[in-house]
Protein backbone atom coordinates (compact mmCIF):
# COMPACT_ATOMS: atom_id res chain seq x y z
CA UNK A 1 0.00 0.00 0.00
CA UNK A 2 1.25 3.44 -1.08
CA UNK A 3 1.46 6.07 1.45
CA UNK A 4 3.09 9.03 2.78
CA UNK A 5 3.73 8.82 6.16
CA UNK A 6 5.29 12.28 6.97
CA UNK A 7 4.97 16.10 6.07
CA UNK A 8 8.30 16.29 5.47
CA UNK A 9 8.46 13.66 2.60
CA UNK A 10 11.08 13.56 -0.10
CA UNK A 11 7.53 13.71 -2.22
CA UNK A 12 6.86 17.67 -3.18
CA UNK A 13 3.96 16.49 -5.92
CA UNK A 14 1.71 13.07 -6.73
CA UNK A 15 0.65 12.28 -10.05
CA UNK A 16 -3.33 11.43 -10.77
CA UNK A 17 -3.14 7.66 -12.12
CA UNK A 18 -6.09 5.14 -12.88
CA UNK A 19 -7.38 3.36 -9.49
CA UNK A 20 -6.61 -0.74 -10.24
CA UNK A 21 -8.84 -3.24 -10.09
CA UNK A 22 -8.74 -5.25 -6.72
CA UNK A 23 -8.35 -8.74 -7.27
CA UNK A 24 -11.59 -9.59 -6.33
CA UNK A 25 -13.10 -7.58 -9.11
CA UNK A 26 -10.69 -8.99 -12.33
CA UNK A 27 -13.01 -12.05 -12.50
CA UNK A 28 -16.48 -9.97 -12.89
CA UNK A 29 -14.29 -8.04 -15.51
CA UNK A 30 -13.05 -10.67 -17.54
CA UNK A 31 -16.44 -12.30 -17.62
CA UNK A 32 -18.45 -9.09 -18.53
CA UNK A 33 -15.63 -8.60 -21.50
CA UNK A 34 -15.97 -12.28 -22.48
CA UNK A 35 -19.81 -11.75 -22.60
CA UNK A 36 -19.15 -8.63 -24.86
CA UNK A 37 -17.29 -10.26 -27.51
CA UNK A 38 -19.41 -12.80 -27.83
CA UNK A 39 -22.65 -10.20 -27.87
CA UNK A 40 -20.33 -8.27 -30.99
CA UNK A 41 -19.91 -11.51 -32.85
CA UNK A 42 -23.74 -12.93 -32.58
CA UNK A 43 -25.70 -10.07 -31.75
CA UNK A 44 -26.58 -6.58 -32.97
CA UNK A 45 -23.80 -4.37 -32.34
CA UNK A 46 -25.89 -1.94 -30.38
CA UNK A 47 -25.76 -4.73 -27.72
CA UNK A 48 -22.53 -4.68 -27.84
CA UNK A 49 -21.77 -1.55 -27.15
CA UNK A 50 -23.78 -1.31 -24.47
CA UNK A 51 -22.08 -4.56 -22.98
CA UNK A 52 -18.91 -2.64 -23.53
CA UNK A 53 -20.27 0.15 -20.94
CA UNK A 54 -21.31 -2.40 -18.28
CA UNK A 55 -18.22 -4.13 -18.72
CA UNK A 56 -16.34 -0.52 -17.98
CA UNK A 57 -18.87 -0.07 -14.94
CA UNK A 58 -17.59 -3.55 -13.45
CA UNK A 59 -14.10 -2.36 -13.65
CA UNK A 60 -15.12 1.02 -12.09
CA UNK A 61 -17.18 -0.46 -9.57
CA UNK A 62 -13.96 -2.88 -8.27
CA UNK A 63 -11.46 0.03 -8.03
CA UNK A 64 -9.38 0.29 -5.77
CA UNK A 65 -7.19 3.90 -5.34
CA UNK A 66 -4.58 4.71 -3.32
CA UNK A 67 -5.55 6.60 -0.07
CA UNK A 68 -3.42 8.84 2.25
CA UNK A 69 -4.80 8.28 5.61
CA UNK A 70 -3.47 10.97 8.16
CA UNK A 71 -1.40 9.25 11.20
CA UNK A 72 -3.49 10.29 14.29
CA UNK A 73 -4.53 7.63 16.92
CA UNK A 74 -7.13 9.91 17.71
CA UNK A 75 -8.84 10.28 14.77
CA UNK A 76 -11.69 7.91 13.49
CA UNK A 77 -11.45 8.08 10.08
CA UNK A 78 -14.42 6.91 7.48
CA UNK A 79 -14.19 3.04 6.70
CA UNK A 80 -16.32 3.71 3.25
CA UNK A 81 -17.13 6.21 0.18
CA UNK A 82 -20.23 7.34 0.22
CA UNK A 83 -23.36 9.65 1.09
CA UNK A 84 -23.87 10.53 5.32
CA UNK A 85 -27.29 9.66 5.80
CA UNK A 86 -27.75 9.34 9.02
CA UNK A 87 -26.16 10.53 12.20
CA UNK A 88 -28.00 9.23 15.63
CA UNK A 89 -27.49 8.36 18.74
CA UNK A 90 -28.09 3.94 19.50
CA UNK A 91 -27.23 1.27 21.79
CA UNK A 92 -23.97 -0.65 20.66
CA UNK A 93 -25.10 -3.71 18.22
CA UNK A 94 -26.29 -6.93 19.58
CA UNK A 95 -23.20 -8.81 17.93
CA UNK A 96 -20.40 -6.25 19.14
CA UNK A 97 -21.77 -6.04 23.20
CA UNK A 98 -21.20 -8.10 25.98
CA UNK A 99 -18.17 -9.25 27.63
CA UNK A 100 -14.93 -7.32 26.47
CA UNK A 101 -17.09 -5.55 23.72
CA UNK A 102 -18.99 -2.93 23.24
CA UNK A 103 -21.64 -1.06 26.02
CA UNK A 104 -23.66 2.08 26.60
CA UNK A 105 -24.95 4.40 23.79
CA UNK A 106 -23.27 5.68 20.59
CA UNK A 107 -23.11 7.89 18.10
CA UNK A 108 -23.72 5.98 14.64
CA UNK A 109 -22.73 7.36 11.31
CA UNK A 110 -23.93 5.67 8.75
CA UNK A 111 -22.60 5.73 5.01
CA UNK A 112 -24.50 4.86 2.06
CA UNK A 113 -22.34 3.23 -1.00
CA UNK A 114 -24.44 3.58 -4.28
CA UNK A 115 -22.93 1.44 -7.01
CA UNK A 116 -20.94 4.02 -8.16
CA UNK A 117 -19.25 4.16 -4.98
CA UNK A 118 -15.81 2.47 -4.47
CA UNK A 119 -16.51 -0.32 -2.19
CA UNK A 120 -13.42 -1.56 -0.82
CA UNK A 121 -14.14 -0.94 2.77
CA UNK A 122 -11.17 0.29 5.62
CA UNK A 123 -10.59 0.33 9.19
CA UNK A 124 -11.51 3.33 11.31
CA UNK A 125 -8.52 2.92 13.49
CA UNK A 126 -5.34 1.24 14.04
CA UNK A 127 -5.34 -1.49 16.25
CA UNK A 128 -6.35 -5.37 16.51
CA UNK A 129 -9.47 -7.21 15.32
CA UNK A 130 -10.99 -8.87 18.80
CA UNK A 131 -14.15 -9.26 16.87
CA UNK A 132 -15.75 -10.69 13.49
CA UNK A 133 -19.32 -11.44 13.66
CA UNK A 134 -21.59 -12.05 10.37
CA UNK A 135 -25.20 -11.94 10.42
CA UNK A 136 -27.41 -13.89 7.79
CA UNK A 137 -30.42 -11.24 6.99
CA UNK A 138 -32.50 -9.45 4.59
CA UNK A 139 -31.48 -7.46 1.27
CA UNK A 140 -33.52 -4.48 2.32
CA UNK A 141 -32.87 -1.04 0.57
CA UNK A 142 -29.54 -0.23 2.93
CA UNK A 143 -30.61 3.67 3.26
CA UNK A 144 -33.64 2.76 5.80
CA UNK A 145 -32.84 2.88 9.37
CA UNK A 146 -34.11 -1.16 9.78
CA UNK A 147 -31.59 -2.14 7.57
CA UNK A 148 -28.86 -1.89 10.96
CA UNK A 149 -30.98 -5.27 12.32
CA UNK A 150 -32.53 -6.36 9.57
CA UNK A 151 -30.02 -6.80 6.46
CA UNK A 152 -27.41 -9.30 6.21
CA UNK A 153 -24.27 -7.75 7.59
CA UNK A 154 -20.97 -7.97 9.24
CA UNK A 155 -19.83 -6.58 12.50
CA UNK A 156 -16.24 -5.68 13.29
CA UNK A 157 -14.54 -4.50 16.89
CA UNK A 158 -10.85 -2.78 16.65
CA UNK A 159 -9.13 -2.11 19.67
CA UNK A 160 -6.12 0.20 20.18
CA UNK A 161 -3.70 -0.29 22.48
CA UNK A 162 -5.01 1.68 24.90
CA UNK A 163 -7.81 -0.79 24.93
CA UNK A 164 -10.50 2.35 23.36
CA UNK A 165 -13.13 0.07 20.86
CA UNK A 166 -14.60 1.11 18.11
CA UNK A 167 -17.09 -1.04 16.22
CA UNK A 168 -18.38 -0.90 12.53
CA UNK A 169 -20.72 -2.70 10.46
CA UNK A 170 -20.81 -3.94 6.71
CA UNK A 171 -24.56 -4.02 5.76
CA UNK A 172 -25.70 -5.71 2.43
CA UNK A 173 -28.29 -3.36 0.19
CA UNK A 174 -30.70 -4.13 -2.21
CA UNK A 175 -28.51 -5.60 -5.12
CA UNK A 176 -25.69 -6.80 -2.54
CA UNK A 177 -25.08 -10.04 -2.57
CA UNK A 178 -21.82 -10.64 -0.83
CA UNK A 179 -19.70 -9.22 2.01
CA UNK A 180 -16.23 -9.81 2.31
CA UNK A 181 -13.50 -9.75 5.09
CA UNK A 182 -9.81 -9.33 4.55
CA UNK A 183 -9.10 -9.85 7.71
CA UNK A 184 -9.24 -12.00 10.63
CA UNK A 185 -9.94 -12.05 14.28
CA UNK A 186 -6.18 -11.26 15.95
CA UNK A 187 -5.00 -9.35 12.87
CA UNK A 188 -3.17 -6.09 13.71
CA UNK A 189 -4.81 -3.19 11.19
CA UNK A 190 -3.14 0.38 10.31
CA UNK A 191 -5.71 3.43 10.76
CA UNK A 192 -6.92 3.29 6.94
CA UNK A 193 -5.94 -0.05 5.71
CA UNK A 194 -8.37 -2.47 3.63
CA UNK A 195 -10.54 -4.71 5.75
CA UNK A 196 -13.27 -5.70 3.33
CA UNK A 197 -15.43 -5.42 0.34
CA UNK A 198 -19.29 -5.79 -0.34
CA UNK A 199 -20.90 -6.32 -3.76
CA UNK A 200 -22.99 -3.92 -4.90
CA UNK A 201 -24.37 -1.38 -3.18
CA UNK A 202 -24.25 -1.05 0.26
CA UNK A 203 -24.11 0.92 3.77
CA UNK A 204 -21.33 1.02 6.51
CA UNK A 205 -22.46 2.19 10.16
CA UNK A 206 -19.57 3.09 12.33
CA UNK A 207 -19.57 3.67 16.16
CA UNK A 208 -18.31 6.62 17.72
CA UNK A 209 -17.64 5.92 21.67
CA UNK A 210 -19.18 8.27 24.44
CA UNK A 211 -18.05 11.91 24.61
CA UNK A 212 -16.97 11.90 20.94
CA UNK A 213 -18.82 13.87 18.42
CA UNK A 214 -19.78 12.88 14.57
CA UNK A 215 -17.25 15.53 12.66
CA UNK A 216 -19.34 14.67 9.55
CA UNK A 217 -22.72 15.79 8.68
CA UNK A 218 -26.21 14.63 7.22
CA UNK A 219 -25.79 15.11 3.50
CA UNK A 220 -21.91 15.12 3.22
CA UNK A 221 -19.47 12.94 1.14
CA UNK A 222 -16.90 10.68 3.09
CA UNK A 223 -13.92 9.37 1.50
CA UNK A 224 -12.08 5.96 3.04
CA UNK A 225 -9.54 6.48 4.57
CA UNK A 226 -9.38 10.16 4.50
CA UNK A 227 -12.30 11.73 5.78
CA UNK A 228 -12.25 11.98 9.70
CA UNK A 229 -15.17 11.32 11.05
CA UNK A 230 -14.57 12.25 14.93
CA UNK A 231 -11.30 13.17 17.38
CA UNK A 232 -11.61 10.70 20.62
CA UNK A 233 -12.64 12.87 23.42
CA UNK A 234 -13.62 15.59 21.46
CA UNK A 235 -17.33 15.96 22.08
CA UNK A 236 -17.84 19.69 20.27
CA UNK A 237 -20.72 19.55 17.83
CA UNK A 238 -20.50 20.36 14.32
CA UNK A 239 -22.76 22.40 12.27
CA UNK A 240 -23.18 23.59 9.15
CA UNK A 241 -26.35 23.89 6.03
CA UNK A 242 -26.63 22.63 2.29
CA UNK A 243 -25.93 24.45 -0.68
Amino acid sequence: MDSIDKPDSHLTTVKWRFPSVHPEGRKFTVIAAFITLIAFWALPDLLGWLLVGVTVWVAAFFRDPIRTTPQDPALIVAPADGLVTMVKRVPAPLELAGENGLSGEFTRVSIFMSVFDVHINRSPIAGTIRRIAYVPGKFLNADLDKASEDNERQHFLVEREDGTAIGFTQIAGLVARRIMAFVKEGDRVAAGERIGLIRFGSRVDVYLPAGTASQVLLGQRTIAGETVLGRIGDAEQRVGSSQ
